[in-house]
């Protein structure tokens, strides 16, 4: 169905009952992604035309298909990714029975090195997110495959739930064939489940996490910003991107854990997601030894500006990293808006005291300027400077804020209440998208009340990046495992 005739569009408005709405929001701006669809008898449909023997239907694994998808990266037809690579010993040179992954090829090509004066793959800016998604539906088909082929090693039969299964999921005509994706598959709906599960004993024997901590990748960090070549900015190098945060990720950490900053920490955490944003981002759980008092709430957490003369560098950082919208009548268009209303019920009232509250999160002091507090004047797009309070100030912690200069939001666990509603928050699980192939001429008058709509995992450039390096995009403190 290749034309200009058709378009696909993503319905966010057709989000299946009982899913989390962020897993299948639309996306928010423009990136080059891929809809991965589930379904064994979909395959690429791909045809090249021999020299002499006509025309020939090859797959996507085939040696030749990188040169000839994108003769512009690979300008002297050299083999891509097939089957069989043998792995070299590190040592001694010589060829092993191994063979390597298509993850382990991809992400060789995609390393910097320093006796290399040039790799063209990481120049071609927009080509190379699309050669990132490409070839992680590459690698992720491969998975699929030996998954769908292995059943019997991973023992199906013995999983549970399968009554049920049939019973709401299952087709008649595919009753007596079960395809398990196992829990060791990161990211896959058993995984994250038993992610959760995880949380939720933290929960039965600690008690609620203490902090709800949302840590943002920023793309002007002056470590992704010098690595740049000339003419590139950040959205040209997703595979910088992925390599910054996540070091970026594991300091983060650090400084939470062996810096103790909150108090001694007794676990922790952590999954990452995109969310269709572009950039990634981490959400993180800090359970701590010693609870935090609601009069301990203003030590730890500040939802105002600072005061621009006592301390401009935190004053200048909040501004540019720590403002919501603004939205409302400020920004109909933001996306945070739905019905007229904001979904973050910003702007918050103002407040000369922090109040808890049995919603979850207290309500931070906000004092308004009558009553000293600071003001900042941004510019949204397209419009004049604009003076803003603390309103719209996102809650953040100083400390934080100063020493990985992002968007770090920081909110304190108020109620037992919340707690399921964070734990399953933090590991809804991959990006999803509900999409309908529709024609765009105008000469198609059809009445069609009955729609087909397809779901499948959405995977922007950044995100493919981020997996074909193998980063963990799950964690948790290993001493605290039950």
């Amino acid at each position: 169905m290749i034309s200009d005739d058709y378009k696909i569009v993503i319905r966010a408005d057709k989000r299946p009952r009982g899913e989390h709405e962020r897993r299948f929001n639309a996306p928010q701006i423009d990136e080059v992604a891929v809809v991965i669809v589930d379904n064994e008898n979909t395959s690429r449909d791909i045809i090249v035309q021999r020299r002499r023997k006509g025309l020939q239907r090859i797959a996507e694994t085939h040696r030749s298909y990188d040169a000839l998808q994108y003769p512009l990266i690979f300008l002297h037809g050299e083999d891509g990714y097939h089957f069989n690579i043998k792995q070299i010993h590190p040592k001694n040179g010589i060829e092993t029975n191994k063979k390597v992954t298509s993850k382990e090829f991809y992400a060789y090509r995609l390393m910097i090195r320093d006796n290399e004066v040039y790799n063209h793959i990481l120049n071609t800016r927009r080509l190379f997110q699309q050669f990132l998604v490409d070839m992680y539906a590459k690698i992720e088909a491969e998975r699929m495959l030996y998954i769908r082929l292995n059943q019997k090693k991973l023992r199906t039969e013995e999983y549970i739930h399968l009554r049920d299964a049939i019973v709401n999921d299952g087709n008649i005509d595919d009753i007596g064939t079960m395809v398990i994706l196992p829990s060791s598959y990161i990211g896959s709906p058993r995984h994250m489940h038993e992610y959760t599960q995880d949380a939720m004993t933290y929960v039965r024997k600690y008690g609620r996490p203490d902090l709800f901590i949302t840590f943002t990748c920023n793309s002007s960090w002056p470590e992704i910003k010098e690595q740049l070549k000339y003419g590139q900015t950040s959205m040209d190098r997703h595979d910088i991107i992925a390599r910054v945060f996540r070091q970026k990720q594991i300091r983060f950490i650090e400084v939470i854990t062996k810096y103790h900053i909150f108090g001694t920490v007794r676990c922790w955490m952590y999954t990452i997601e995109w969310q269709k944003r572009g950039l990634p981002h981490s959400h993180n759980l800090i359970w701590l030894h010693d609870k935090i008092y609601p009069t301990d709430i203003d030590k730890i957490i500040q939802a105002e500006f600072p005061n621009p003369q006592n301390d401009p560098e935190l004053y200048n950082i909040v501004v540019k990293n720590m403002i919501h919208g603004p939205c409302g009548p400020l920004n109909l268009n933001a996306p945070c808006m739905s019905d007229g209303k904001c979904t973050k019920k910003y702007p918050k009232p103002y407040l000369d005291d922090t109040k808890t509250e049995d919603d979850g999160y207290p309500k931070y002091r906000r004092r308004s300027p009558k009553n000293g507090g600071f003001t900042a004047k941004i510019r949204l797009q397209g419009r004049d400077e604009l003076e803003i309070d603390n309103q719209w100030v996102v809650p953040y912690n100083p400390l934080l804020s100063k020493m990985f200069q992002a968007h770090i939001n920081v909110e304190y666990c108020n109620s037992v209440k919340s707690i399921k509603y964070i734990c399953k928050y933090v590991n809804k699980g991959s990006d999803m998208a509900v999409f309908q192939i529709v024609q765009n001429s105008e000469q198609n008058n059809r009445n069609d009340e009955i729609l087909m709509y397809q779901m499948g995992r959405y995977i922007n450039s950044n995100e493919a990046a981020w997996r074909i390096f193998s980063f963990p995009y799950t964690n948790a403190n290993q001493l605290c495992n039950i």
